[in-house]
């Protein structure tokens, strides 16, 4: 018995000396441990190891970002040792695209830690462009490695169903892109087969040029001239000569003429057709392939690696309608090729057309009407936003940027010839707005009180009221006798520089120094019309600063920069009681035989900053540009009997000529065509009443179909007079 109490009371004694705290090394990362039911007590206690939930989310969040370098650098040796990061990078990769993967969202649900290693659960949701979403729950292994957490490598951390070496397979189904049409339902886009075309003058015997030249121009729609003119370019050695192109079936149908045709080269390819060369191609845009640096991003979108994207104008904004929805089936793919399992399956549904606001014929008469200058041309329908025409100079032909044209020589040509032909200038060009914004310094003077329409102005030769500047009007260049004493009406009509520099001095002294700058804005400049459509620029429209920027500002000189389109929309406003529409290209957007998804809306985007007196007070003054013998247009306008209200505009700039405007809308009462604004510019063209006014007198006889007359530089139709008369269109 003694022998046992004393084994007994040495028991306690040991125990209790266990029990007494253990002093521990301090550690900088607090010790985080879940789930450890498992572990041995004393080892809860003694071991320190880092968060096991932050490391597997840091990995997940690399993901998130396919920051793969990352995600490698986070996983074990052993995982490293058996897979390069090139493997490990293009396993990624290759899930991403056949998953068509756009994002994850990921929640760490568990976690169970051991000394050395540790096993997390996480759910993953899989967002995709063409599958539907996918979740699984997955658990990853992890070690610890020189107190580091470390990934375990293995396929099913991408998705449970690729372990043993499965693969994912997608199928993608594309339909047919859909076509671009003008308002009537005339294509002006189309995927179809088509024929590129040119001419071999070196396999042509005796000069008989005559009968394959005529083929070819009614097949590409170049006039025999222009086709004549590129020979004597290249030279009748050359061993070809590109012309154009055309659809096959134009081909086909003259099989009978051109069969027999010597030096008649002909390549046939399947594209997207830009008909007569691009019928306005700044709105419709233009696809292109995809770089090879920009491959995978499209894929993950669905995309096939032989697949054209819209790059620009309608075929950039309209991609998803006309690209369609996919067939897509995705499958689980065993190493040795064998179907697994089928995760998802989509039927293709067919894609959707765009219907645009414009007539061909009267698109390409208005692109006509500017050819020879560096410029644009938009038409508005006046009360609605409708744009019915817009036309940037020079132009380019889309057909040309598929690498499948053997005429696609001419695609440097267009991007490096030092015209800017991809440029809308219509929407995109910056220009000073010149005398056509006195229009809005006139609104700001009424608007102000300080003037009304029986304020009076001496307009003499030069403006002298700020000391140390000196500026001149348009009657002294032109050595006419100066205007003398106006009206603020007559003053618009007779555009004299001298009464609009008055009042952007005096207003800018006399408490209104940001009036010009805020009515402007209130006519839309400064900011983007919103056509979204077709890209465009904002422009600018600073405040006066100083002085001498007020001077410059009252008639329409200085920092300022607008667009056409928005110049068109705010002269569309005048005409139509002072409503800004959204300028629009779209009529409607559907699949033949179905109910389009989008029909044109007339969109209000504001009204102009000016009272309904004032408001007519200009339209009286611009209506007395045109139909008075004193107006700066009248001339232009004599015999003419649309009634036209206007304002010409010549912008002055640092680098060369002064560029020509017209600006105007029209206002019939019985006519069956809707009324419409139009806005001309002709970059270094001069003065706008001696170039815009009649450019934008063809747009409206076109337009109205009246006879057209020449211009002052036309020795007829389309041919410029010059010493040798050229041919300025096609």
């Amino acid at each position: 018995m003694k022998k046992v109490l004393l084994l007994l009371i040495l028991t306690i004694f040991l125990a209790s000396c266990s029990n007494q705290a253990t002093p521990q090394t301090e550690s900088t990362v607090a010790p985080t441990i879940t789930e450890t039911s498992n572990l041995p007590e004393p080892l809860v206690q003694t071991t320190t190891v880092p968060d096991v939930d932050a490391s597997i989310a840091a990995y997940l969040d690399a993901w998130k970002l396919d920051d793969f370098r990352n995600m490698y650098s986070m996983l074990t040796r052993v995982s490293k040792d058996a897979l390069t990061y090139e493997d490990y990078e293009k396993q990624h990769i290759d899930f991403s695209v056949n998953l068509t993967l756009q994002d994850i969202e990921y929640t760490v649900l568990s976690s169970l830690v051991r000394p050395t290693s540790a096993q997390v659960s996480y759910r993953v949701i899989y967002n995709t462009t063409l599958v539907e979403s996918l979740t699984r729950e997955m658990v990853v292994n992890l070690s610890l490695e020189e107190g580091v957490w470390h990934v375990q490598w293995e396929d099913g951390m991408l998705l449970p169903e690729l372990r043993g070496g499965n693969k994912l397979l997608l199928n993608v189904t594309t339909p047919a892109r859909g076509n671009i049409y003008d308002v009537d339902g005339e294509a002006l886009v189309a995927q179809t087969e088509v024929v590129s075309l040119g001419i071999a003058p070196i396999s042509i015997e005796n000069g008989n040029y005559g009968a394959t030249v005529a083929q070819l121009s009614i097949l590409t729609g170049k006039k025999q001239k222009v086709i004549y003119d590129l020979l004597e370019e290249y030279g009748y050695d050359s061993g070809y000569i590109p012309i154009g192109e055309s659809v096959a079936q134009d081909v086909n149908e003259r099989e009978l003429q051109i069969s027999s045709l010597e030096g008649f080269v002909q390549s046939w390819y399947d594209s997207r057709y830009y008909f007569d060369s691009g019928i306005a191609p700044h709105v419709t845009g233009y696809v292109k392939p995809m770089y090879a640096e920009e491959l995978i991003d499209y894929q993950r979108l669905g995309y096939r690696a032989d697949d054209r994207v819209g790059a620009a104008g309608l075929e950039k904004w309209g991609e998803d309608y006309l690209f369609g929805t996919r067939g897509v089936e995705l499958y689980i793919v065993a190493p040795s090729g064998e179907i697994v399992t089928r995760l998802y399956k989509q039927d293709p549904a067919a894609s959707e057309s765009i219907y645009t606001t414009f007539e061909t014929a009267f698109q390409q008469r208005v692109e006509r009407a500017i050819q020879g200058f560096n410029g644009a041309i938009v038409v508005l329908e006046r009360d609605t936003g409708r744009v019915l025409a817009m036309a940037s100079s020079p132009t380019f032909n889309p057909n040309v940027f598929d690498p499948n044209n053997t005429n696609n020589l001419e695609y440097n040509e267009t991007l490096t010839d030092g015209n800017q032909r991809l440029l809308n200038r219509a929407s995109q060009g910056g220009y000073p707005l010149g005398s056509v914004f006195k229009i809005i310094t006139m609104a700001a003077a009424l608007e102000s009180g300080r003037f009304t329409a029986e304020s009076i102005y001496d307009c003499q030769y030069e403006f002298t009221e700020l000391a140390g500047y000196v500026g001149d009007d348009w009657t002294k260049a032109k050595e006419i006798p100066p205007s003398g004493e106006l009206t603020l009406p007559e003053g618009l009509m007779r555009s004299c520089n001298p009464w609009f520099y008055h009042i952007g001095l005096d207003l800018y002294r006399n408490g209104f120094p940001e009036l010009i700058t805020d009515i402007a804005k209130g006519f839309g400049l400064g900011e983007a019309t919103g056509i979204g459509q077709v890209a465009e620029e904002e422009g600018a429209m600073p405040y006066p600063q100083n002085d001498g920027d007020a001077v410059q500002q009252g008639i329409g000189q200085g920092t300022m920069l607008v667009t056409p389109l928005q110049v068109a929309r705010f002269i569309a406003a005048i005409g139509n009681g002072g409503t800004l529409y959204r300028p629009q290209v779209v009529e409607k957007i559907g699949t033949i035989g179905e109910d389009p998804s989008y029909v044109f809306e007339p969109e209000v985007q504001g009204t102009l900053p000016v009272t309904d007196e004032n408001l007519v007070i200009i339209q009286d003054a611009m209506r007395s540009v045109v139909n008075n013998a004193r107006g700066t247009a009248h001339a232009r306008f004599l015999n003419f009997n649309v009634p036209i209200y206007g304002k010409t505009g010549t912008a002055q700039n640092p680098f060369g000529d002064a560029h020509a405007w017209f600006a105007g809308y029209t206002d019939t009462q019985n006519s069956s065509l809707p009324n419409i604004a139009v806005v001309v510019i002709a970059e270094n063209g001069g003065e706008g009443s001696e170039v815009g006014a009649p450019i934008f007198r063809r747009v409206i006889s076109q337009y109205y179909g009246m006879e057209v007359h020449l211009y002052p530089w036309e020795s007829s139709y389309l041919i410029t007079r010059t010493p040798t008369p050229t041919e300025e269109g096609e």
